[in-house]
């Protein structure tokens, strides 16, 4: 038997744009998906119709409306800060960011082994147990000092592979304000 391929219907929906009904096989449940910079997407199983989607979704739709406002405003704020790190080639994006790390590490007493710089979406940085750091480039797109903290972070764990007390203790000890910016990263979202 051959996988049939979704189905997908795209309905503009006032007050949240378009939304694009995904019937498909794999889908277990009812599911709602909400990305910047992408429609809004409901997946449904096989088994459901488009009016079961729809109607479940309609029950959804204050929660839906109240995040896709909240998703528009960081695509507004990314629009304006996406020139910072546009006008800066790879070369000195790898060099403002090796450059900073190198510093710090030097400054604090850390080694580690290599460095990556990627376009992630889910991580600003992390730290791989052969001690080889990824840095993702939209680092550069923060303030100076929340860079520092990811930076600070990732070397952190060059010695400690955990988030233990005594990950937080190490950092804290060379970073003694990292839980107010832990906390004013976590304000900064990814993916766009």
């Amino acid at each position: 038997m051959s996988p049939v391929a979704a189905q997908n219907t795209t309905l503009e929906l006032d007050g949240i744009g378009p939304v694009i009904f995904a019937r498909s096989r794999r889908a277990r449940r009812l599911s709602i998906a909400i990305r910047p910079f992408r429609p809004v997407r409901v997946a449904y199983p096989w088994r459901s119709s488009l009016r079961e989607a729809r109607r479940w979704f309609d029950e959804k739709r204050g929660w839906v409306e109240k995040t896709v406002a909240r998703i528009r405003d960081l695509e507004r704020r990314h629009n304006q800060t996406v020139g910072q790190i546009a006008l800066a080639s790879p070369a000195e994006v790898r060099a403002r960011l090796i450059g900073r790390l190198d510093e710090l590490a030097r400054r604090h007493g850390f080694t580690y082994n290599r460095v990556f710089l990627r376009r992630q979406k889910s991580r600003w940085g992390s730290c791989s147990e052969a001690n080889n750091i990824n840095l993702n480039v939209n680092l550069l797109r923060l303030k100076p000092e929340l860079v520092d903290y990811v930076l600070l972070h990732e070397l952190v764990h060059t010695r400690i592979k955990n988030h233990s007390p005594a990950f937080w203790a190490e950092l804290s000890r060379v970073l003694p304000n990292a839980r107010a910016l832990d906390r004013m990263l976590k304000q900064h979202h990814l993916g766009l």
